[in-house]
């Protein structure tokens, strides 16, 4: 059984169906190439991904050691080439981790949020710059 099934909706519009949970979310084509910008278009869901996806890690590492990460946030700036083939040249990750955290919490976070699945998975050229305050 697929994980996830789409249907092509009209107007470059999208409609994904995660099949574990039900969950639906739309994707639009961005204003920037020929679409509405009224949902996530698929470049902002590669973005996304990147971001759950580390804080999701640091937060199973947390959980385990029964950390508190909560309130962590990550916010994402993507860049696309402005020539040769459309794609992701760039994902700049600002990510905050909660003030009462020791430096040695911090530094494993750190180290597992670079192993993070979304992120073993980008295509090399894709310019990832995490920062971390």
């Amino acid at each position: 059984m697929p994980t996830v099934s789409c249907r092509y909706r009209g107007e470059l519009r999208c409609e994904a169906t995660h099949h574990g949970s039900g969950a639906v979310l739309i994707t639009d084509a961005p204003i920037d190439n020929a679409g509405k910008g009224e949902e996530f278009s698929p470049t902002d869901l590669l973005a996304t991904s990147v971001a759950t996806c580390m804080l999701t890690i640091m937060g199973i590492t947390a959980k385990s050691r029964n950390w508190s990460i909560e309130g962590s946030t990550a916010d994402v700036e993507k860049q696309m080439t402005q020539s040769g083939p459309r794609k992701v040249e760039k994902l700049r990750v600002q990510l905050k981790l909660p003030q009462q955290l020791s430096n040695e919490q911090r530094s494993l976070l750190q180290r597992v949020a670079e192993q993070c699945p979304v992120k073993r998975s980008l295509d090399p050229s894709i310019h990832l710059e995490l920062i971390w305050s």
